[in-house]
């Protein structure tokens, strides 16, 4: 669980580190993965019993907000494509 905590902003820095939005997005995936795989670390502990619900809820909550969150920076970070761009050139 703490390799995913700590790979979660790792991705993050790396991403934006790198030399394109392209990269950038794939490793906001790879984040988004992160959070995805400590939910259900989280999930196996509660059936486990090693977690107790009430406090492991909030933290499953969290995660899945971080995971939107990401989402929605990937798809800002997604190119326009040719209709928007053609539209600027043309109005």
């Amino acid at each position: 669980m703490a390799r995913s905590c700590i790979s979660v902003p790792s991705n993050i820095a790396e991403g934006a580190e790198r030399d394109s939005n392209r990269e950038f997005r794939r490793y906001l995936a790879i984040s988004k993965g992160s959070a995805g795989e400590l939910r259900t670390q989280l999930y196996i502990g509660i059936r486990a019993g090693i977690f107790d619900t009430e406090k492991a809820t909030p933290l499953i909550q969290e995660a899945k907000e971080i995971g939107a969150m990401l989402e929605g920076l990937r798809r800002r970070l997604l190119p326009t494509g040719i209709i928007p761009k053609l539209l600027s050139v043309l109005f």
